[in-house]
């Protein structure tokens, strides 16, 4: 996955992006299926695998699938028959950076494992 994120330029997300990013994924059904997508990596899913592994209905799915695209925190590729969707790491990471730009008391932060605030 990582290859995957540092192929690809950063994405820098604007108020406007942030809003429709966190909208997507403020639906139980919708960070479901994203989190299903993270998981997968670069090899995405098929909507059925999607639908199996969550249990919901494929109408249902689809119309959250089109949410998280329409996002862009997920892209999907014709691949013969089937449609393959895919977590864009880069707008996922570009959302984390927009939430956590000013976390430290207006200072910036850094993201990683040992992160934290050097004031908190």
């Amino acid at each position: 996955m990582e290859s995957l994120i540092q192929t690809r330029p950063p994405a820098v997300l604007d108020e406007s992006a942030a809003v429709k990013a966190l909208a997507a994924l403020a639906q139980a059904q919708r960070l479901r299926a994203f989190r299903a997508l993270v998981v997968a990596g670069p090899e995405g899913l098929t909507p059925g695998a999607i639908a199996e592994q969550l249990g919901i209905a494929a109408s249902a799915l689809s119309f959250h699938l089109k949410e998280l695209s329409h996002s862009g925190l997920a892209s999907s590729e014709a691949r013969g028959r089937n449609l393959i969707y895919r977590a864009n790491f880069s707008q996922m990471n570009a959302l984390l950076g927009y939430l956590t730009e000013h976390c430290c008391e207006g200072g910036a932060c850094e993201v990683g494992p040992q992160a934290g605030c050097a004031t908190c």
